[in-house]
């Protein structure tokens, strides 16, 4: 890391650890902040679409099944990020036929489900547990257990240096190192009490700062990309401005990520915050828009689907477009041949499709709930 990239003393100072490396140490929030006219009108607009998103999980008849497959979506995007090839159908299919799947890498498919069961667990707990290092860790604890990674002590926060490299840099060359452990804690206490912070910036604005911050001390050896982006959700939904788990970031990011590593090191290169909340003010606005249309074509499906089948089997196809006959059975309370029966009609009808092309163990799909998942969704 060359320290004279760091330009900034407003952003945090550059030190030398006794080792010989730099280290960066990101300054105490809170900051102080001048908005200017765009900024406030993205806040606005970006506020607007957050309400409505809200607004609409309001009155969701069911949110489970909604919610149940868009948490699965943004497992798949988030992890993506990180390296992953699994994708929604993989892992969808998969949780359906967990003795039967073979799509899809095992340890890609492990990371997304770690991913699903982190953001549960965070959304559950925060009826008991306020956003807190305490949460923090219980949150890489369910993400890094039992995959790649997980020799980086699950849970813990850091106790050795760790660095941003392309591959196969080292903290002499690398482009980014962050607080050494003694000063890491002193920074993250601050970066915790930030977060209890209320009343002194905008929700969205605060949840834009509170991420950089996470990502700038990174304290994990791995995993920190993944919680980071858990924590946005978890801000927003602890502050009231979700009133359903329905807006996540990762495939805004995943399609801009090289401007969201650029904006992330030039806040701590040249004290550049604006222009990284404009960036994350847009994520917001243009991810609750896609949401709130996919929220919107989900539940205009679910009501053209029920005009073919009863209401237990349609739920569950929204829940997991992938289906087993056995399945189908249990959910609709009817016998194996009975279950193959209907599916079968239903696959005459156009509503499913069976994909797996046996005679044993089929598996039926529902190609319109997958299609309202995956492609882009027109926003605006």
């Amino acid at each position: 890391m060359n320290p004279d990239d760091f330009k900034n003393p407003s952003a945090g100072k550059v030190i030398r650890h006794s080792t010989g490396y730099y280290a960066f140490i990101p300054a105490a929030l809170p900051l102080a902040l001048a908005f200017d006219s765009d900024l406030v009108l993205m806040l606005s607009r970006a506020d607007a679409s957050l309400s409505e998103l809200s607004g609409l999980g309001r009155v969701l008849p069911n949110p489970h099944l909604l919610i149940s497959p868009l948490i699965r979506r943004e497992a798949v995007q988030s992890s993506r990020i990180e390296g992953t090839q699994a994708s929604l159908s993989d892992i969808l299919l998969d949780e359906a036929t967990p003795a039967q799947s073979a799509q899809g890498n095992a340890d890609d498919l492990r990371e997304v489900r770690n991913y699903v069961t982190a953001l549960e667990h965070g959304i559950g707990r925060l009826e008991s547990l306020p956003l807190s290092l305490r949460l923090v860790r219980e949150l890489h604890g369910k993400l890094m257990t039992g995959v790649r990674g997980d020799k980086a002590t699950p849970g813990e926060f850091r106790t050795s240096q760790n660095w941003i490299g392309p591959a196969g840099s080292n903290l002499m060359n690398a482009a980014y190192v962050p607080p050494p452990v003694d000063e890491m804690k002193e920074v993250l206490a601050d970066w915790e009490r930030y977060l209890h912070t209320r009343d002194q910036a905008p929700d969205l604005i605060q949840c834009a700062i509170m991420h950089e911050q996470f990502e700038a001390i990174h304290p994990f050896l791995d995993g920190n990309g993944r919680v980071g982006r858990l924590m946005i959700t978890l801000f927003l939904i602890e502050r009231g401005r979700l009133s359903r788990p329905l807006l996540y970031l990762s495939d805004f990011i995943e399609r801009h990520r090289q401007d969201y590593y650029d904006l992330l090191q030039r806040v701590r290169t040249h004290g550049e915050w604006l222009p990284w909340i404009r960036y994350f003010l847009t994520g917001v606005e243009e991810t609750a828009r896609d949401a709130a249309t996919r929220a919107r074509r989900l539940l205009e499906l679910r009501e053209a689907m029920l005009k073919q089948a009863e209401p237990a089997l349609v739920d569950q196809l929204l829940v997991n477009p992938y289906i087993s006959i056995g399945k189908a059975a249990t959910v609709m309370g009817v016998t194996h041949p009975t279950a193959t029966k209907i599916l079968r009609k239903l696959e005459a009808g156009g509503l499913l499709r069976e994909v797996t092309r046996r005679t044993w163990g089929k598996i039926y799909l529902a190609t319109g709930v997958l299609a309202a998942l995956e492609p882009p969704a027109k926003t605006g």
